[in-house]
């Protein structure tokens, strides 16, 4: 049997204590080196088999203290409720919620909950900083010339290299460069559709996806998701003689957090390929799991290069370098080709500098530390959440990304509620902005990925209580 089934066997057994009750809320688990002993395999094996337990917010570790059944696996809190398919409601874009959010993005008296980006304490920024001064020294020119449309060699070269986490077998000109996932997103977009063609996402869904899509002419389908395994296949199948491609987050939907299992991927990329339907797949999240291993995206099953695998660093190591890549697949000269019409070329320096930092940087280290800290702050969000939220307040259980996607009483508008927590000094993102239908009003979605203190723990505590007076004055 294989250390991966082996450490899966022991993570299933001890899950199954816990559903049945055999083991409670508090009780302390074995140690590793007794079941080690118990199961006669490594200790990796049994670290793994508890990392996975970790993930799914099973059991804790206490410092010096061992592995607890975790409370957050009994939370009183429900997952969010799955939206239906809508298909002919009247389409209306929230651009004013979406501009007043991001009008307080820069005020630094906030405690910002809406932003979706990593906290800059997470990032090893003087590493690449000493990165930036190495490059402009070997660098040609320093930076200042143009580069092939493709992009940058290195930083192709090395992003092939790192696909191997995930069973990649990419090569460096298998990518294109480009100005982040987003931008990635676009040229895949615009080189496989037509203004009037329709496109499938999921729903909830990124803000700045739908925007995009929109500003392109392009009409939307939005395919609900389950909280935990994301886009439903079924209602995808309802509406494939309507679409001309589809663009998912497959690892960590944001804002649900949802991670697609692979069985779901296969069947996708299956159906995908029989009816020549482009799948832009934006892997902007993978590399943050909680759990054992690395999710795998769709690229991994496609054969027929129908998947535009779309990434960059803005979540991992720097949001304003604007470094990402697409995958494109069979369309990868057409992208190229958009590319070199809309930009020319990518700037070289900062794409210099992730791919030495990929190289030499210890991007896997780094990757490590901050998976630990998002995870730590996931279960200290959640606990503070359930204490001091009403208890019908319903929230996802990311197992990877940084965000967390709460429904509360339908009587809730979070859209009015921002107006009141900004009075308050606090920041979130009204769920409204998530789709293009009249949906998802009494949502809201927190970003966890900043610096725990006291006065996040507060600010917290204080939307709690801002919710509970909002529905005694209901």
């Amino acid at each position: 049997m294989t250390r991966e089934i082996l450490y899966l066997k022991i993570a299933n057994i001890i899950e199954e204590q816990i559903a049945s009750g055999t083991l409670k809320t508090g009780d302390k688990l074995p140690s590793i080196r007794t079941v080690q002993k118990i199961y006669t395999v490594s200790i990796n094996t049994v670290k793994q088999a508890f990392l996975e337990l970790e993930s799914k917010s099973l059991i804790e570790s206490r410092p010096k203290s061992g592995y607890y059944v975790s409370k957050t696996f009994n939370t009183r809190l429900a997952l969010p409720s799955i939206s239906k398919l809508h298909l002919s409601d009247k389409e209306k874009t929230p651009e004013d919620l979406i501009s007043k959010v991001f009008n307080t993005l820069t005020n630094k008296d906030f405690t910002q909950f809406a932003l979706g980006v990593t906290d800059r304490s997470m990032l090893p920024i003087a590493k690449l900083n000493k990165g930036i001064i190495k490059v402009l020294r070997t660098l040609e020119d320093s930076g200042t010339g143009y580069e092939p449309a493709q992009g940058n060699i290195n930083l192709r070269r090395n992003v092939a290299k790192w696909s191997f986490t995930w069973d990649g077998n990419l090569t460096e000109d298998d990518i294109v460069t480009t100005s982040g996932a987003l931008n990635a997103l676009f040229y895949s977009l615009i080189s496989v559709t037509n203004p009037g063609d329709t496109v499938a996402i999921e729903t909830p869904v990124y803000f700045g996806i739908l925007q995009m899509i929109k500003s392109l002419g392009l009409n939307i389908i939005e395919l609900p998701s389950h909280p935990v395994t994301g886009v439903s296949i079924a209602d995808l199948k309802k509406v494939l003689p309507k679409i001309k491609a589809c663009c998912f987050v497959t690892n960590f939907n944001n804002p649900l957090g949802s991670c697609m299992p692979d069985e779901n991927k296969k069947e996708l990329v299956r159906l995908l390929t029989l009816h020549n339907i482009p799948l832009i797949e934006d892997d902007l999240y993978g590399d943050l799991f909680f759990g054992a291993s690395r999710p795998k995206p769709c690229k991994t099953f496609d054969e027929e290069g129908i998947v535009m695998w779309c990434g960059s660093v803005s979540k991992t190591l720097a949001p304003g370098y604007r470094v990402g890549w697409v995958a494109p697949g069979k369309f990868k000269e057409k992208t190229i080709r958009k590319k070199l019409l809309h930009t020319m070329s990518s700037p070289p320096l900062y794409q210099e500098v992730i791919a030495d930092f990929m190289e030499h940087g210890r991007y896997e280290h780094h990757l490590r530390g901050l998976r630990n800290t998002l995870y730590s702050n996931y279960l200290l969000f959640q606990r503070t959440i359930e204490e001091y939220f009403p208890e019908n307040t319903k929230i996802s259980k990311p197992q990877g990304g940084f965000v967390l996607w709460l429904e509360l009483d339908p009587r809730i508008d979070t859209a009015i509620l921002y107006d009141i927590a900004v009075q308050h000094k606090i920041g979130f993102a009204p769920g409204r902005m998530f789709t293009q239908h009249d949906q998802y009003n009494n949502c809201m979605r927190l970003n966890f990925a900043i610096k725990w203190d006291e006065k996040v723990e507060h600010s917290l505590q204080n939307l709690g209580l801002l919710i509970k007076q909002q529905i005694l004055h209901i």
